[in-house]
């Protein structure tokens, strides 16, 4: 026994002691690994407090969410996390993933899922429409649902490492805790001199030892967990993003089809939005929404062609003296003192460049009145398979639109027999309502036919807006697929109110030629009358909204 020994009778089992100074410097690692644990997060996606308000407020009012949230937890764990990491990834501006040492080994399979929705190839697309929106970034989350079920289904094996790896790590600091305590209770035993008993040594170099193999276990444990993957996680991320992009694509399409704009969206709460895209999803024109979406840029179009306070189709420019249609470079003229001598010449001589028109009548100024056949054959499908109530609706729609425009009245007119008819009003100085506007819209009678009924209708309408307002020169227009007779009597009268007030009427026979063929009752009773075959046109009645 050597002389350490011999002085020290509480010396070690291998009969050394030690000096606490050396102890310490071999235990240095350990003690800051006790005394300063990095945090680890459980959201894979960086937020602030604003984004995480967010999240919670659109979980709250969202059932759907909460839905798929409940069914998720009692298959997985920490589901809750992964939802507000999807929702925020489609939500956030600039979405960024912290690394995955960042992230507790419980949530690693959550940062796998996100990470790989956000390099799928359709995630930009994706993210075009749900930036900046809880409400289609929600959306976005529930129509990934079924894929994060599989996805989380096939991370199972992953998971349990995760698990081992989290354990392994909560044992290496358990065992930098237990170093940092042994050289605690070496230091009390510590002499003046800085040396201590060899039990007291032998038992720090056995937890710093421990530390090191548990410090190994966890390293090895992280190092497979970190590299572990779900089987198919990538291909199952694509599908998702892309089956997600395409709802939040249809949905948005649905309801600039409508007419509804984003400043309107923005306005409503989750549950009015989401009422409101459940109509738009299963109402009657709901299979229609493309074609009322095209009817309605069509008719946009054809405003912009249109000249104010010239008559007909803008077909060019012609020369003449009519002040009513000069060109707006002409008119320029008149601004510069040394020209307006030339623009008086070209006035006297009748060579001042004019807009050039055709074939077409003014606009009018009183209401505007679509009367929609919703007979029984209006149920008939046409090319495309659209059928053609959707072709009548759509166009009548857009007629709404023109109505609000110009700052007119517009009514629709939902008939088939002399006993159907419903009447919607849509006065031009009060909204029309996104309500008001689809029932009008999904309204359907069947039945048959009757021509006299809807027209008497719309001839009273006017009449009472020339007897309110002085209003005359309404526009009346007839949306029909049947040909039926009026009475002479009914006749006279409805000719008598065409000269008093003013009015127009156009007819659109829709698939139905021999409805708006010459002598037909449609061509008596119309000033302006076609006929509609190919229901994928919506061309076919562009003029309308050149002269309505």
């Amino acid at each position: 026994m050597d002389d350490d020994a011999r002085a020290h009778p509480d010396a070690g089992e291998d009969g050394a002691v030690g000096r606490l100074d050396e102890l310490a410097g071999g235990a240095g690692t350990w003690l800051a690994l006790s005394a300063a644990a990095p945090a680890r997060h459980s959201g894979a996606v960086v937020a602030d407090r604003f984004d995480r308000v967010t999240w919670h407020d659109t979980y709250e009012q969202s059932a759907a969410l909460r839905e798929l949230a409940g069914e998720l937890d009692e298959r997985h764990a920490h589901t809750a996390d992964l939802l507000t990491d999807v929702f925020l990834a489609a939500y956030k501006a600039a979405p960024r993933l912290r690394e995955p040492a960042e992230m507790e080994h419980s949530r690693l399979v959550n940062h796998r899922v996100v990470a790989a929705l956000l390099e799928s190839p359709g995630f930009a697309e994706l993210h075009r429409e749900t930036v900046g929106d809880p409400y289609a970034a929600a959306l976005a989350v529930l129509a990934q649902g079924a894929a994060l079920r599989r996805m989380l289904d096939d991370a199972r094996p992953a998971r349990a490492r995760d698990e081992r790896a989290g354990r392994a790590r909560r044992d290496a600091g358990d065992a930098a805790t237990a170093v940092a305590e042994t050289l605690r209770q070496a230091a009390e035993e510590a002499e003046e001199d800085g040396t201590v008993p060899g039990r007291a040594a032998h038992a720090v170099r056995q937890a710093v030892e421990a530390a090191e193999a548990a410090a190994r276990r966890a390293d090895d444990e992280s190092g497979q967990a970190l590299a572990a993957a779900a089987p198919g996680a990538r291909a199952a991320a694509r599908q998702a993003v892309a089956r997600s992009a395409a709802a939040v694509r249809e949905e948005a399409a649905l309801m600039r089809a409508w007419g509804v704009g984003s400043g309107e969206l923005e306005r409503m709460s989750f549950d009015e939005r989401a009422r409101l895209a459940e109509r738009l999803r299963t109402g009657r024109l709901a299979e229609w929404a493309e074609l009322i979406g095209r009817f309605r840029q069509m008719a946009d179009g054809e405003r912009a062609r249109k000249v104010e306070n010239a008559t007909g189709e803008l077909i060019g420019v012609t020369l003449g003296n009519d002040l009513s249609r000069v060109v707006p470079s002409e008119l320029a003229n008149l601004g510069l003192p040394e020209l307006r001598a030339v623009f008086a010449a070209r006035y006297a001589a009748g060579e001042l460049m004019l807009y050039d028109s055709q074939g077409e009548q003014a606009t009018g100024r009183g209401a505007v009145i679509a009367c929609v056949d919703t007979s029984h054959s209006m149920y008939e499908a046409g090319p495309g398979g659209i059928t053609r109530e959707a072709w009548a609706k759509a166009c009548a729609l857009a007629l709404l639109d023109q109505a609000r425009h110009a700052g007119r009245d517009f009514v629709g007119i939902v008939f088939s027999a002399a006993d159907k008819l419903r009447v919607f009003r849509f006065p031009a100085d009060r909204p029309a309502g996104l309500g008001r506007t689809l029932d009008f819209a999904e309204t359907f009678l069947g039945g048959g036919t009757s021509y006299q009924r809807p027209l008497t209708a719309a001839g009273e309408l006017l009449e009472e807006e020339f007897n309110a307002a002085a209003r005359t020169r309404g526009d009346i227009v007839m949306l029909t697929d049947d040909d039926c007779g009026v009475t002479e009597e009914w006749m006279r009268g409805w000719k008598d109110a065409k000269r008093r007030l003013g009015f127009r009427v156009f007819g659109v026979g829709i698939g139905a030629p021999r409805v708006a063929a010459a002598g037909s009752v449609l061509e008596a009773l119309c000033d302006n009358l076609r006929s509609v075959e190919d229901f994928t046109d919506v061309h076919a009645a562009a003029d309308l909204f050149r002269v309505i």
